[in-house]
């Protein structure tokens, strides 16, 4: 088959399928990545070939101004409209769908896969007629939960009736062969294959792989650390639109105590810090998988992926979660037992020592971790996955 695989262009929202893209190249499927903005850069790095669906603008970068209140009279109205709808996802579906369309026509794609929250895709699939994979990509939620279903607005509906007039795209959704749910059954997911109550359409368990770029991996990362080793990192988006303080209460309550800590904070800008602690190691850019493995806990800001990849490793975890769908990341943590949450407004130094002594003391949270990490090795893989699909078809 041809496969044209579809994502928006943040990490957190593409990188979660990148080892289902590995798994149907290797499976000799042809595929391509329809994306746009970082992720092309990135998914070239993952080894795949990517369309850039929307070259004229940096798209992610508009949005980013928007949120943390940019210009805008360089946003045209369309942007403005469709950032104001409160949706940012509404912005992806207006800039991504016309290139989608175009990637998957000129490559001939038999299957069009797409995430959950990525209209494109799904609009994609219906204009060229073939059928459709959904893809979850969040632990924190799947359109499985009736309550999410209520209380969220995943698509922006005016958006897409109006590029369905405009590209001609029929009306509907297309056939979708099914949708997937990576979360672990404890956490949320699947127990057993179920009809979706909207339309009967089959829903899959599917493991969730991490996958956090690729790099050289140093001499220290694999060598087991003389003292608990804990990991803190706030993604991609928090730096830049609520700052650092709250990086600053955790580097200094850490620097305080009998750990060794890896600072992984990618491109931030870490000069608001000041001199860091001699316990504190900068590892700028570093894919968590390459050192999780031997981390004892990771606090974070409670992204998706952020948020997964430690429950694949066993790791417990303190949850800071920032805006979005973080409070959920943080609450399925806490519900779970894998680990603690915070509001980040109101952390200080005494509350992040009190909380890490917990998780590293306390046997029940890294117990709890382990559990859940023996329970996704049981789900299938994404190879399993593609298997299925090619059944199915």
């Amino acid at each position: 088959m041809r496969i044209l695989f579809t994502a928006a262009p943040g990490y957190g929202l593409m990188l979660p399928v990148v080892p289902l893209l590995w798994a149907a190249r290797a499976a000799g499927h042809e595929i391509l990545l329809a994306t746009s903005s970082e992720m092309n850069e990135a998914g070239a790095r993952a080894g795949l070939p990517v369309y850039d669906v929307f070259p004229d603008r940096d798209v992610w970068q508009d949005l980013m101004r928007g949120v943390v209140g940019g210009d805008e009279e360089e946003l045209s109205e369309e942007y403005r409209r469709a950032a104001g709808a409160g949706n940012p996802f509404g912005l992806f579906t207006l800039t991504m769908t016309e290139g989608t369309i175009r990637a998957g026509r000129d490559f001939g794609a038999d299957l069009v896969v797409h995430t959950s929250d990525h209209a494109a895709g799904r609009l994609a699939a219906r204009a060229l007629g073939v059928p459709a994979l959904e893809v979850g990509n969040r632990v924190s939620w799947s359109l499985r939960d009736a309550e999410f279903l209520e209380s969220h607005n995943t698509f922006d509906g005016g958006i897409e009736t109006a590029l369905q007039d405009k590209l001609g795209i029929p009306e509907g959704n297309p056939e979708i062969v099914a949708r997937i749910d990576p979360r672990a059954p404890s956490m949320g997911g699947l127990k057993d294959d179920e009809p979706d109550s909207r339309d009967g359409v089959p829903w899959w368990s599917m493991r969730y792989v991490p996958f956090n770029g690729g790099s050289v991996v140093p001499e220290w990362a694999l060598r087991k650390p003389e003292r608990p080793r804990v990991c803190v990192t706030l993604g991609t988006v928090v730096p830049i639109v609520a700052g650092t303080s709250s990086l600053s209460v955790v580097v200094e309550a850490l620097g305080g105590m009998d750990v060794e800590v890896v600072l992984a904070a990618g491109k931030t800008d870490l000069s608001d810090l000041g001199e860091l602690p001699e316990n504190v190691r900068s590892a700028g850019f570093l894919p968590l998988s390459s050192f999780l493995p031997s981390c004892s806990l990771i606090v974070h800001h409670g992204g998706s992926g952020t948020t997964a990849a430690p429950l694949h490793y066993g790791v417990p975890q303190l949850v800071l979660p920032a805006f979005a769908d973080n409070p959920m990341s943080a609450q399925r943590v806490v519900d779970r037992g894998v680990g603690l949450s915070h509001d980040p407004s109101t952390v200080d130094v005494a509350m992040v020592r009190e909380s890490v002594r917990r998780l590293l003391d306390e046997p029940a949270f890294t117990s709890a971790a382990r559990d859940v990490a023996a329970e996704m090795a049981t789900q299938p893989s994404p190879s399993a996955v593609v298997a299925r699909v090619e059944a199915a078809l």
